[in-house]
């Protein structure tokens, strides 16, 4: 992995506030989770995946660098995404990043995307049922979404079967890799009313 890179492009994140002030090794180590939670399902790194409420680059540039497959990095914030453009311009960067500005409710739906990902990622991207309702549909039947979850063992109530059911997705338990993870699998094809319109999941969320 091209530690460098990597340092220097978090290092910018954080200067420009997109990153928190915990140390860059520990938020490394933190997006290194997710790449340990899939690679515990499969032997090989995903073809592509999706990094959902990218931000500051976490998880997604430490996936790019570690995977060095094709990954989305999704952020509705231009100034963000501006970021995440100049650090992939710079020399090490991985090759196979792509970016996208917009909101998940709507880029969902380009035919494009819609089921086109073996992995989802959301690191602080909202509530369960708003990054469920969000990410659904970037799926393929078979993928997997990966949340960090907040540290606290005994919550259990967060993720709704029942509910979750309605889009496709269903739960398959919270890992520890350092930090908490919530597992989910696209069980089968999202229907066509989700994601709702831009703002409504956040508004009135499914649970």
């Amino acid at each position: 992995m091209n530690n460098d890179w990597l340092n220097r492009a978090l290092e910018e994140s954080r200067a420009r506030g997109y990153l928190g002030p915990a140390a860059i090794e520990l938020q490394v180590a933190h997006a290194e989770g997710f790449a340990r939670c899939w690679e515990e399902l499969h032997p090989a790194p995903p073809k592509e995946f999706l990094d959902l409420g990218s931000g500051g680059g976490l998880p997604g540039l430490v996936l790019l660098q570690r995977w060095a497959c094709r990954g989305v990095l999704l952020d509705s914030m231009e100034k963000r995404i501006r970021l995440l453009q100049e650090v992939l311009k710079e020399p090490g960067a991985p090759l196979k990043g792509e970016l996208i500005t917009g909101r998940a409710e709507q880029v969902a739906r380009d035919p494009n995307l819609s089921g086109a990902f073996e992995l989802v990622t959301a690191r602080s991207f909202g509530p369960p049922a708003v990054t469920a309702e969000c990410a659904a549909r970037f799926l393929k039947v078979g993928g997997v979404l990966i949340v960090s979850e907040p540290p606290n063992d005994e919550e259990v109530s967060r993720w709704n079967v029942e509910l979750l059911a309605k889009l496709g997705i269903a739960p398959q338990g919270r890992v520890r890799h350092g930090a908490a993870f919530q597992i989910l699998l696209k069980t089968k094809s999202t229907p066509k009313q989700y994601p709702r319109a831009v703002g409504i999941p956040g508004k009135t969320p499914l649970f």
